[in-house]
């Protein structure tokens, strides 16, 4: 009965995971030009003042997170029908955006498969320790992991990590293609920015290219952090876990006014696209708004997504995420009990 459930929810949704090319080029268009125009725009008002230009190049860093997320289309081979020509503007997009695509796209890919599965963490998510791996952590461990999960750290060094290490240098293990399209990302990249410097000059290029890369870094991590890190967020073992019910009841609806709707490509109705990753993210509402059963999953919004900051453990036991508050006097009580006895030697009375 499950199972024929699972099965017809996938089919209500898969007739939208059909690419349209005209919508797809229409989409190229109203991001690429818009971002590029905002570009040329910051660099003309430097001119007159640097506190003009930084608020153009934060609104053209919504465009860079609109350009990611064709990227992301592009390595679901969802943009378009044509796999090398999805992998043309994956590559062209990524190094506007700095990433690799065959990277991105392999790792994005383990992030699917394993969304949800406790056994499997490690590769294209958030780090996320249970309550239980936490209390047996050592002191160092636990420190590394509360420095990982601040939001300046997170959000701030975050961007910072992911443009200039984890993306500049290939996995170990990845095929020749793979490498190849990170050393062909990395050199257009330089290319790119050298250009840049000769045009502009290499401090209006930081000026402008700065906060556009943090601005869209920050947020795009935000969006990812936000739409698995929430209160009751589907967490199993890998005997219990479930590919369906991770990608619905593990992906939340970020339910968004319109306008950052459209910036970020429809990416909040994440449920549907864990469900299946080749809906086109201009396919997404209306994949949401034709599936009465996807419309009932967790749903957040602007203001409740603020709660998940706080969230930093997921308790196994009552299946939720808590906080660190939460957990102090488990943790003062495990710190207590791995404290070595000293051993205890009365004086002896020498004659």
């Amino acid at each position: 009965m499950i199972q024929q459930k699972i099965k017809d929810l996938k089919k209500s949704v898969s007739p939208y995971a059909k690419t349209n090319t005209k919508i797809s080029i229409r989409q190229l268009l109203n991001t690429l030009v818009p971002f590029f125009a905002l570009w040329f725009l910051a660099y003309e008002s430097l001119q007159f003042s640097y506190w003009l230009a930084i608020p153009i190049a934060i609104c053209a860093s919504g465009f860079v997170i609109r350009i990611f997320i064709i990227f992301h289309d592009c390595a679901h081979l969802a943009f378009f029908k044509n796999k090398q020509l999805n992998r043309i503007v994956g590559t062209i997009t990524g190094i506007i955006t700095l990433f690799p695509y065959e990277q991105w796209k392999h790792e994005h890919a383990i992030h699917h498969a394993t969304s949800g599965n406790l056994d499997k963490r490690g590769t294209g998510d958030v780090w996320v320790m249970t309550v239980q791996e936490y209390l047996e952590a050592s002191r160092w461990k636990k420190l590394s992991y509360r420095l990982y999960r601040n939001p300046f750290i997170l959000f701030g060094l975050g961007p910072v990590f992911l443009y200039l290490v984890k993306s500049r240098f290939n996995r170990k293990g990845a095929r020749q293609k793979e490498k190849w399209n990170t050393y062909l990302t990395n050199v257009a990249i330089l290319a790119l920015y050298i250009l840049l410097i000769w045009l502009v000059g290499w401090k209006a290029l930081l000026i402008i290219q700065l906060p556009i890369l943090m601005v869209a870094g920050s947020l795009g991590i935000w969006l990812f952090y936000v739409q698995h890190q929430f209160e009751d967020s589907y967490f199993e073992n890998e005997e219990e876990w479930d590919f369906v019910k991770a990608a619905v009841e593990g992906s939340s609806y970020y339910k968004l006014p319109l306008v950052l709707q459209w910036v970020t490509g429809n990416i909040g109705y994440h449920h549907v696209h864990h469900l299946i990753p080749r809906v086109p993210n201009y396919n997404l509402q209306k994949a949401h708004d034709a599936t009465p059963e996807l419309q009932h999953v967790t749903t957040i919004t602007l203001k409740t997504s603020l709660q998940s900051i706080r969230f930093r453990l997921y308790d196994e036991t009552n299946k939720t995420f808590v906080g660190f508050k939460e957990i102090k006097s488990l943790v003062n009580k495990t710190e207590m009990a791995q404290k070595p006895i000293k051993s205890f030697k009365p004086d002896v009375a020498h004659k």
